[in-house]
């Protein structure tokens, strides 16, 4: 790949553990069980191609409605999965950070998160962002709550909002906006995932399901990425003049 054309920031719906797993005979736990193991090798992936942010879509504000067990599995995975991996993400530089509405966690859990994300806060290597109870609605909405209550404390006025500033509220804020989407599982659609931050992001849908993503697939994502031209409300002479500058 040419390490030009890379993105810098991808993120992921990780979509078909279930169907995955139905496929097999095996319960949908299994599937989720088995997308763990993927996220690990697109760690890797990432880090071999200089991909500087991966953020991944874990678990929606919409899961909630899943059948309660499967709910109370996937938080157990969620315990698991920070236990054994925040080590191993420590000691390979990465940074750990996780977004959405996590006071609806249990406490361990939520301990769990507050203390991986302190030890890999100082981490300077590829940054892994977490999406868990996340809806692109509550991400707005809770921005918009804080510059209303910055306007009825008096520090803001209204007139001065503008996108800059609502963007500054969002998750992400801190980091560069996302250049490429990758939804696996053939679904067409971002699903109430980052629906500010996403704007301008090239999208790529793979009929292969999360578990089986695997190098090559991911490889042929960042060639169609590399293929496009991204011109940002600009023409295409306008972004082929400032490449040839």
């Amino acid at each position: 790949m040419n390490h030009s054309r890379i993105p810098r920031h991808i993120v992921i719906i990780m979509d078909g553990n279930g169907r995955w797993a139905k496929k097999r005979f095996l319960p949908r736990y299994a599937g989720h069980k088995a997308g763990v193991e993927t996220v690990r090798r697109v760690l890797n992936f990432c880090a071999e191609q200089g991909v500087e942010i991966l953020t991944l879509f874990a678990f929606s504000s919409e899961n909630w409605r899943r059948p309660q067990k499967e709910v109370s599995l996937l938080m157990d995975l969620f315990v698991t999965a920070l236990q054994r991996e925040v080590n191993n993400l420590n000691k390979n530089n990465v940074r750990l950070h996780i977004i959405g509405a996590r006071e609806a966690f249990p406490d361990n859990l939520q301990k769990l998160i507050v203390e991986a994300e302190k030890l890999t806060e100082n981490n300077a290597g590829l940054t892994l962002v977490i999406a868990a109870n996340y809806g692109g609605h509550w991400d707005i909405l809770e921005a918009a709550k804080q510059l209303a209550q910055k306007v009825e404390q008096g520090v803001l006025k209204s007139k001065d909002i503008n996108e800059s500033l609502f963007a500054e509220q969002l998750c992400l804020a801190d980091l560069p906006k996302p250049d490429l989407f990758i939804r696996t599982g053939g679904e067409k659609r971002i699903s109430n995932f980052l629906l500010w931050q996403l704007a301008y992001a090239e999208m790529y849908f793979t009929d292969t399901l999360w578990p089986d993503f695997d190098k090559a697939t991911f490889i042929e994502a960042l060639k169609s990425f590399a293929s496009r031209q991204r011109r940002f409300g600009r023409t295409g002479d306008q972004v082929e003049e400032e490449e040839n500058a």
